[in-house]
């Protein structure tokens, strides 16, 4: 049975009919037409689906929308904002340093897993601001890449480190 939720997504209110038992993923997609999140397996196994809740990247694919009732989610449309508050910026920038570092190494082909490494990517950053690669392979484990772009998903992480540690929004 559907009912109306109070959920907080990229910082502003929605009021979603959902049944509380539906996957947040189905709620961000068709009624928020959010594009970020996206279905991979719907298992948990390839992080298509990742948003942060509270900070704390999710697989939204499993995830009851009911479960957030009351927590911050952000998706990949809500990570510059997000990153604003967090390191208390006055201006919010176009893109996360961790997207902008994607774009500026090229890790993305298919653009299929971009969502979910990107905000695991974010998260690791935000609690870990300089992490060895063999720390940001044990984080990524779980994100799967059809492409096989790895080593390049690597090279941005490492620059967005630099960039985030430098105090640079790129």
């Amino acid at each position: 049975m559907a009912s109306e939720l109070k959920i907080r997504v990229n910082g502003a209110a929605w009021t979603v009919t959902s049944a509380r038992d539906t996957p947040l993923l189905y709620v961000l997609m068709n009624e928020l037409r959010l594009q970020g999140p996206r279905f991979g397996c719907g298992l948990t196994q390839c992080g298509s689906c990742s948003v942060l809740v509270n900070g704390v990247e999710t697989r939204s694919c499993v995830t009851a929308v009911s479960a957030v009732e009351g927590k911050n989610v952000t998706t990949l449309e809500g990570l510059p904002s997000w990153y604003a508050a967090e390191k208390k910026l006055a201006k919010v920038p176009e893109l996360h340093p961790v997207q902008q570092a994607m774009v500026d190494e090229q890790a993305v082909q298919c653009g299929y897993c971009y969502n979910g490494m990107i905000i695991k990517a974010s998260e690791l950053l935000s609690k870990e601001p300089k992490p060895s690669d063999a720390r940001i392979r044990a984080a990524m484990n779980g994100h799967l890449c059809r492409c096989g772009t790895y080593p390049r998903i690597i090279a941005a992480i490492r620059r967005a480190s630099q960039a985030m540690s430098a105090g640079g929004a790129q």
